[in-house]
């Protein structure tokens, strides 16, 4: 009985210290625009809400920015933060929009625990908004997928 409380208790320490990391994200952080929820909510459609504020993910196949092939730039939709080129788009087959590079300064990142498992999470550098998530699986010459949540995103045509 005594290792089954041991071990519990353990078990309770490392879903604590997750929960810690978990919180010391993107959003815990400074940022050069700040707004409070009700502004933000103001500010963005509920979908986008949801993804840049809440860390939501929509569904995949869902955004039109997945077939987006003009040329232009792909800005965070909170806050108008220019973030990837569309010349580096591209379809990872994933059912959201990817790029294989990011434009410099645009994002940061942090580890998200969500899942239970450690992810990298993107987030708008301007505001701190979830973005979506950076995979090793792209293609060259970077070799990472960053994987966006489209409703984050606003496409502008140049």
């Amino acid at each position: 009985m005594q290792a089954r409380r041991q071990f519990l208790g353990w078990l309770a320490a490392g879903v604590a210290a997750c929960g810690i990391a978990a919180c010391s994200n993107a959003e815990a952080k400074g940022y050069p625009v700040r707004l409070s929820d009700a502004e933000w909510k103001k500010r963005l459609t509920r979908e986008q809400y949801y993804i840049l504020r809440q860390k939501g993910t929509e569904v995949p196949g869902s955004s039109p920015l997945l077939h987006e092939k003009r040329k232009g730039v792909f800005v965070c939709a909170a806050d108008g933060n220019v973030l990837y080129s569309s010349a580096t788009k591209y379809d990872s087959k994933t059912g959201w929009p990817s790029f294989w590079d990011v434009l410099p300064g645009a994002i940061g990142t942090s580890t998200d625990w969500e899942t239970g498992y450690p992810r990298t999470e993107v987030h708008c550098a301007k505001c701190g908004g979830h973005l979506g998530h950076v995979f090793n699986d792209g293609p060259k010459p970077t070799g990472k997928r960053y994987c966006m949540n489209g409703d984050a995103l606003i496409f502008r045509p140049t």
